[in-house]
Formats: structure tokens, C-alpha cells, sequence
């Protein structure tokens, strides 16, 4: 007869430790090389949807008019220049002697541009040459938003699925295919939200360990909790939202948001590992090396951003100070800073006062609704023309969100709201922080002249908003297989039709010559045309 030998029980302690690790730490799934390749074959078809006949329209459109010329000039002289009133023609005809030696007044700082510039300084002052650099920089957001779903959502599936549907969604497409600034925005924001979700991770692990070691020997009282000043990823934040704010002045409100979002998971990492007075510890003890991290690094890097415009002699306003005698209070800052203060006063009430109607302007709320997107380009043809085999054709740029991802997104925030409300779910709270951060703002502006192209900031958090829905639709690991194969089907459905309707308005997206019967029938409402 053979006798069982029952396993030891485990011990308080490592009960103790265990639940406390369960508490703070959701593993990583263990595919790691998958959890490379999958994001960054999703990156290879952003790639191609960007990519490919990028020259194309060859000439410069909507606010291209500004910003490549903008670019060029910065990466000629170090800050912007006036140019010639032919200066489009001239650049498309090859002629670039087209800046006068006079400074413009510019109403957005230079990151944007400089990056542009990179572009420019590669491969020419060309259609290709200015928006590379931008095509590129969305590449980078898809597979970005590919990695972060996947440590969102604890699945490389889901954050291959995000990735896909950020790569094919066509207000994506076109901002990454026009030499604009809001798309190099959204890139710094999402790595920024990125590297704050690696920070969270890395933070209740150490909260775990230290709490480990203490229960191991024998100290169960957990009192105030250690202080990690050193945060390399939340450092890294701050050097993002830093350059987002140096792209276009909106970054600030996502430097907002995600200070308070990455206080908020601090004081509930806090509150797992059991320590005393978690909101007040926080606040007092880490809320501090929050700040310089993040808010402080953010504001050097940004004054840095300025460094072309800070070291001429010539720039817009550079010599404000030396012209003005300065105040009492004046007197203590250099007078470059007291310059770069008052023409960021001008670019302020430009901003403030921007109130000139367009076409194309819209309300914030009508975009999530795709209530009126924005014409970039449009050319008509008759037979014969340009290559046109029907009676007429037409060409469009049309910077318009992929219907069924953008309505399917409205529900979806509904559903995150309801989760994170009743269900305290963390990544229904992160995603709608992106949300406030780069959508919430703009309601409050809504007697300024503003546009839904705008909006591509705001698509990875909608985008996550409906990768988090397609989540609970597919079900836990541990559902039934049949609950999980009719969750696939219908997840799976939803994805398939967003990409055959995505692939469909493709050409009024890149330019492409098609019918006019065939662009028309795209225009699904009055107010896209």
C-alpha cells in the first residue's frame, strides 16, 4: 500500500505575500516575440497604407501652405521666414530661393516643424520630402497603440486588433499623409500615455517586492511605504508631453491629465499594498517628484524646443527685450525669456481671437459623429483628362474618420463610462483620461475657428474605447469555448467590416483617380461634400 504524503500547507506569510502580489501585479502575456512581431507587422500594413504614392498629390495642400515652408525655413535659418507671394509655385517648379530676410510671426512652437524638416533635409523640399517625416511618425502611433493595448489589455490579440484599426482608419491615413502638425501630436501624446502605463507596471511591482521583503521578515505593520524617486518611464513621459506641448499648445492639457491619472494610480497602488494614509502619502510624498518629473521636465524640454528661435538675432520678436525696458520684476530673467514671454502673450490672443469663418469648420461635438470632415484636396476631370476613362472623375483628399469605427466608438465610451463608474475598471478610466485629455478641452472653444482633422489625437483613445468593448464581447479566458467562439465571431465580424469599409473610402483618402459616380457614392451626407 503506498502512502500519500500531503504537500505542506503554505505558511500566513507566504499567503500573506501572495495576495499581495495578486493584488498589485496582472502578469504580462507570455508570448513575448509574438508580442513583437504581431504589433510590428500591424506596423508594415500602416506602412503601406501611408506610404505608397505619398508624392501624390504633387503640390502642396491645405495647411501644407504653412507648415513646409515653415519647416524649410527653420531648417535653413533656424526660426521661421516671410516668403514670396509665388513662393508655392516656385518651390513645386523647383525654385527655393522663395524667403525674404524678414521673420514670420508663427502661431504654433517648433517641434512639429523641426520634425518636418528632418523630411525636408533627406529627400528634398518635394511633396514626398515634406510629409515623410509625418508618414513615419503615424507608423510609429500604430505601433505604439499595438504594444500599449497589448499591456492594457493583457493580450496581444487585443493590441494587434488596436493597432489594425488605428492603422486603417482614414482620418488616421490622411494626417499621417499631409504635412500638418496634429499628427506628430498624437504621436507624443500616445508614446506619452505609453510610457506612463510601463510606470504603473513597473510601480506596483516594486510596491509587491517591498511589501514581500517586509512580510518575509516578519514586519506586518506597512506604515508610510518607500518613496522611488528614480521613475525613468514617467521621466520619459514628462520629455513626451514636453514635446507634444512644443508640437501644438493642446499638449498642455494632456500634461494635465496624465499628472493627475499617474497620481490617482499611485495612490490606488498605495491602497493595494495596504500602506497607511495612501491619499495623503501620495499627494505629500510622491506628488512632488510627480510634478518635476512630469510638469517641470515637460516645461524645460518645451523652452529647449525653442533653442533655433532663442540663439538668432533676428527671430520674430527676438529683440521685444532688448527694444522694451523691462519691469522690476522683468529685470531677473534674460532677456531672450523676457522676448520669448511676450511673443508667446501674441501667439496667445491669436489663438484667443481666432474666430474668422471657414467651410469647414465644426464643433466638437460633431466629431465623433463625422458630422463635417475636412476637404484637403479635390480635383474634378471630364473624359481624357489626366488620365480620366469615365464621363467625369474626381481626386480627393478627404480627412474623414472610418465610419463604422467612429460610431461604433460613441458606444463604446458609453460602455467604458458605465465600466469605470460601477466596475472601477482602471483601463476604462485610462482610456477616458486620453479622452479628456485630447477631445474634453475643446468643448470649451467652441466660438474659435476649429476643424475635425483635430480629432487624430483623439482616435488611439477611441480606438481603445472600442478594442476594450470587442474585450468583453470575446469574454474571459475562462468563459465556456462556446460563449468564446460566438464573442469571436462577433468581435471578429466587427473588425472585418471596419477594414472592408476603411479599404473602400481608401482612395478618397490618397487621391486617388476614381468616377465621380464612384466618389459620389461615397458622400453619405450632404456634409461631407
Amino acid at each position: 500500500m503506498t502512502q500519500t504524503v500531503d504537500a505542506p500547507e503554505a505558511s500566513e506569510t507566504e499567503r500573506s505575500a501572495a495576495g499581495l502580489r495578486a493584488r498589485l501585479v496582472r502578469p504580462m502575456p507570455s508570448d513575448r516575440v509574438w508580442g513583437w512581431i504581431g504589433p510590428l507587422l500591424v506596423g508594415v500594413v500602416a506602412a503601406v497604407l501611408r506610404l505608397v504614392d505619398l508624392g501624390r498629390p504633387d503640390k502642396i495642400i491645405f495647411d501644407e501652405t504653412y507648415y513646409a515652408k515653415d519647416a524649410y525655413s527653420q531648417l535653413l535659418f533656424g526660426y521661421s521666414r516671410k516668403f514670396t507671394e509665388d513662393a508655392n509655385e516656385r518651390i513645386l517648379s523647383g525654385d527655393l530661393d522663395v524667403f525674404l530676410n524678414e521673420p514670420s510671426f508663427v502661431v504654433h512652437p517648433p517641434v512639429g516643424k523641426f520634425i518636418i524638416g528632418q523630411g525636408i533635409d533627406v529627400f528634398g523640399m518635394d511633396p514626398f520630402g515634406w510629409r515623410i517625416a509625418v508618414a513615419l511618425c503615424g507608423v510609429a502611433t500604430v505601433v505604439m497603440l499595438a504594444r500599449i493595448g497589448r499591456r492594457l489589455f493583457r493580450s496581444t490579440l487585443l493590441g494587434c486588433v488596436a493597432g489594425l484599426l488605428l492603422a486603417v482608419d482614414g482620418l488616421s491615413i490622411v494626417m499621417s499623409r499631409t504635412a500638418v502638425l496634429d499628427g506628430i501630436l498624437a504621436m507624443f501624446i500616445v508614446a506619452a500615455f505609453g510610457c506612463l502605463l510601463i510606470d504603473r507596471d513597473q510601480m506596483r511591482a516594486k510596491y509587491a517586492d517591498w511589501g514581500e521583503s517586509r512580510l518575509a521578515r516578519g514586519l506586518t505593520e506597512p506604515g508610510d511605504g518607500p518613496l522611488f524617486w528614480w521613475r525613468p518611464w514617467r521621466l520619459a513621459a514628462g520629455i513626451m508631453l514636453g514635446l507634444a506641448c512644443g508640437t501644438k499648445w493642446s499638449g498642455l492639457y494632456a500634461v494635465a491629465v496624465f499628472g493627475l491619472m499617474t497620481v490617482l494610480w499611485e495612490i490606488g497602488a498605495r491602497r493595494a499594498a495596504g500602506l497607511r494614509s495612501p491619499v495623503l502619502n501620495s499627494l505629500l510624498r510622491d506628488g512632488p517628484v510627480a510634478f518635476l518629473t512630469m510638469v517641470v521636465t515637460a516645461a524645460f524640454v518645451y523652452v529647449v524646443s525653442w533653442w533655433g528661435w532663442i540663439t538668432s538675432s533676428d527671430g520674430y520678436h527676438r529683440q521685444w527685450a532688448t527694444e522694451n525696458a523691462p519691469s522690476a520684476l522683468g529685470q531677473l530673467f534674460p532677456s531672450w525669456a523676457r522676448s520669448l514671454w511676450h511673443y508667446h502673450s501674441e501667439m496667445w490672443r491669436f489663438h484667443r481671437d481666432l474666430d474668422t469663418p471657414h467651410d469647414y469648420m465644426s464643433k466638437p461635438w460633431e466629431w465623433l459623429y463625422l458630422g463635417r470632415p475636412v476637404s484637403f484636396d479635390y480635383e474634378g476631370y471630364d473624359l481624357g483628362q489626366a488620365g480620366c476613362e469615365a464621363e467625369r472623375c474626381s481626386q480627393a483628399v478627404l480627412a474623414l474618420g472610418t465610419p463604422p469605427l467612429w460610431w461604433g466608438a460613441c458606444a463604446a465610451l458609453l460602455v467604458c463610462l458605465w465600466w469605470w463608474f460601477f466596475r472601477r475598471d482602471w483601463r476604462a478610466g485610462a482610456i477616458l483620461a486620453g479622452i479628456i485629455a485630447t477631445w474634453v478641452p475643446w468643448l470649451f472653444f467652441t466660438d474659435r475657428t476649429i476643424f475635425y482633422f483635430y480629432a487624430v489625437a483623439i482616435v488611439p483613445f477611441l480606438v481603445l474605447a472600442v478594442t476594450f468593448v470587442l474585450g468583453l464581447i470575446i469574454g474571459p479566458p475562462d468563459a465556456s469555448p462556446r460563449r468564446r467562439a460566438v464573442g469571436v465571431a462577433i468581435a471578429g465580424g466587427y473588425v472585418l467590416i471596419v477594414v472592408a469599409v476603411a479599404a473602400w473610402f481608401y482612395p478618397i483618402h490618397v487621391d486617388q483617380l476614381i468616377s465621380y459616380d464612384a466618389w459620389r457614392a461615397r458622400m453619405w451626407f450632404s456634409s461631407w461634400i
